[in-house]
């Protein structure tokens, strides 16, 4: 199955090979969820803020329970300050 993942700012860095502006589709094994996905493209927790599956906030309690769905964007952003 093919999940799309878009990382912003710092994050971004992350993104493994032959992404395009801030995002892929990577295969993943069905019954992935969202934390195992996180640990494996190594992100530091620190930096894992903000993580949304298809629009929708996934609090941090809840990401090694969520599965990922085959066509599921999964959108993660870092803590950021404005001002």
């Amino acid at each position: 199955m093919n999940v799309t993942l878009k990382l912003f700012a710092t994050l971004s860095d992350h993104l493994p090979a032959g992404a395009q502006s801030n995002q892929i589709v990577l295969p993943v094994v069905p019954g992935t969820t969202v934390q195992q996905l996180i640990e494996w493209l190594h992100l530091p927790s620190k930096l894992v803020h903000l993580v949304l599956v298809n629009g929708v906030y996934i609090p941090p309690e809840a990401r090694a329970a969520r599965v990922l769905a085959d066509g599921d964007t999964l959108a993660i952003w870092p803590p950021i300050a404005g001002g």
